[in-house]
């Protein structure tokens, strides 16, 4: 129980007592493809199929079965599907995407991360 008293503000945890998520990322991706089905950019179908090919992919590829694998995997549909159903370009994304982790990596400890323009 959190500290003050509502469960609701717990972290969610799965069977085992474990957190269901290691990191925040993680239960976001999950959300945006949720809020996404819903709002119908693309179908539930559309998605399951995206991350099944992501997940195949990625145990052709060698990966090992991980979390930090499955959630990857989950990342890079929901960007596939994005870049197909709007007009966001998936290199631009991606680009991006690179572009905040060379920023993070910069940035010192406990300051804020700026994206300058290149």
């Amino acid at each position: 129980m959190s500290r003050n008293g509502d469960p609701a503000l717990q972290p969610l945890a799965a069977a085992d007592g474990e957190p269901a998520f290691a990191e925040l990322w993680q239960a976001q991706v999950l959300a945006m493809a949720d809020i996404l089905v819903r709002q119908g950019l693309f179908g539930a179908g559309a998605w399951s199929e995206a991350l099944g090919t992501a997940l195949k992919e990625a145990e052709i590829g060698g990966k090992p079965d991980t979390q930090e694998t499955y959630y990857g995997c989950a990342l890079e549909a929901l960007e596939k599907l994005i870049a197909q159903h709007s007009d966001i370009n998936y290199a631009e994304m991606t680009g991006k995407r690179e572009d905040w982790k060379r920023a993070y990596l910069k940035t010192p400890h406990g300051q804020p991360v700026e994206l300058l323009d290149k």
